[in-house]
């Protein structure tokens, strides 16, 4: 019994996750648990669980009494991310570049591969990473091979961080940019150049946290550009 309650948990919150992270659930809203339940036909216990899990990643935030609601994302809670992330995953591609086997560089860039190929498929216009393996900075903070580092990096951040990508990432350029960045990154952890890789992922991030603060500075100010041309 409590297997199947896990089971329906994970299902859910899977679901639940991925609405939050693309936006279908907005940012701020409130979450009618017993809606939740009904639409995706199980009991509280494990959507409850789920829940629980939702707020462990700091993807919800929930109150006694007053029910659950999903974070409202914004500059501070971004630049203290992104600080982290700057610092922390510059270790983990210094580290990867000195420990990653030749197999494993190899699959990197196979990864690399196929993702130049689907932002040909979307005409340069799209280069949002599914999650896990798929993901290069995900290959990247496992190839450092430092579990304190993989589970700070893949763990409590990790979904917040996408949630953050996903719904603010945009502009003309920044998917191509992004992925030369990437491939940069590659060839540096491809040659062991630990320091040229750390250096390459500081400035890609620092360049992905100026990108998503006009992204976030332009949703609140749409007619910014205005006084601007």
């Amino acid at each position: 019994m409590q297997e199947e309650t896990t089971t329906l948990a994970n299902k859910v919150c899977e679901l639940i996750l991925k609405d939050i992270v693309t936006g279908a659930i907005g940012q701020g809203q409130k979450l009618n648990e017993p809606e939740l339940a009904r639409i995706h036909g199980i009991s509280r216990g494990p959507l409850r669980e789920a829940m629980g899990r939702l707020e462990a990643m700091r993807l919800i935030t929930r109150v006694p009494n007053v029910g659950a609601r999903v974070v409202q994302l914004s500059y501070d809670v971004l630049l203290e991310i992104y600080q982290i992330r700057e610092s922390l995953e510059g270790l983990a591609a210094r580290l990867a570049a000195e420990t990653m086997t030749g197999e494993e560089k190899l699959s990197l860039r196979a990864l690399l591969t196929s993702h130049h190929k689907h932002l040909l498929d979307t005409q340069g216009q799209s280069y949002f990473q599914q999650e896990g393996d798929v993901d290069f900075h995900y290959r990247i903070i496992h190839g450092s091979k430092n579990q304190r580092l993989i589970d700070m990096l893949a763990g409590d951040l990790y979904q917040l961080v996408r949630m953050y990508r996903y719904q603010f990432s945009w502009s003309s350029n920044r998917p191509q940019q992004a992925l030369k960045e990437h491939d940069q990154i590659c060839s540096a952890i491809e040659e062991s150049d630990g320091e040229l890789a750390e250096w390459l992922m500081k400035r890609h991030i620092n360049n992905a946290r100026n990108n998503i603060l006009a992204s976030m500075n332009h949703q609140k100010h749409p007619n910014l550009e205005k006084y601007h041309e």
